[in-house]
């Protein structure tokens, strides 16, 4: 069967297509795929998998088409960067003191009533 592993860094990508006996796991086939010669410094252990952006375990078995998927740990928590970036964008095109006059002010007086 036809599947393939794909796998990227900021300066390197690579997706390898290739037949695959039938029953294969997700590591297998990463194993398999040669990747791991590509990027001699990836150690498969504790690395996450995934087939078309879904994790999947490493023992999940593979169909007909699949793609697997090597994840790198991120570098950040998402959550924190997008909060870090919207409050970088709204203290650059709204005057600080508006918009938190407005909301403690309002907030303050709602509560002790």
């Amino acid at each position: 069967m036809q599947i393939s592993v794909a796998y990227a860094e900021p300066d390197h990508q690579e997706w390898v297509e290739f037949e695959a006996p039938e029953g294969i796991t997700a590591e297998e086939a990463v194993r398999m795929s040669g990747i791991l010669e590509k990027f001699p410094h990836l150690e498969l252990e504790g690395k996450k998998l995934g087939v078309f952006g879904k994790p999947v375990k490493s023992d999940q078995q593979l169909r007909e088409g699949d793609r697997v998927e090597i994840y790198r740990p991120l570098q950040a928590d998402p959550k924190k960067a997008r909060t870090r970036k919207r409050k970088s964008a709204e203290g650059g095109e709204e005057g600080k003191g508006e918009a938190g006059s407005g909301d403690s002010g309002s907030s303050g007086n709602g509560e002790g009533e």
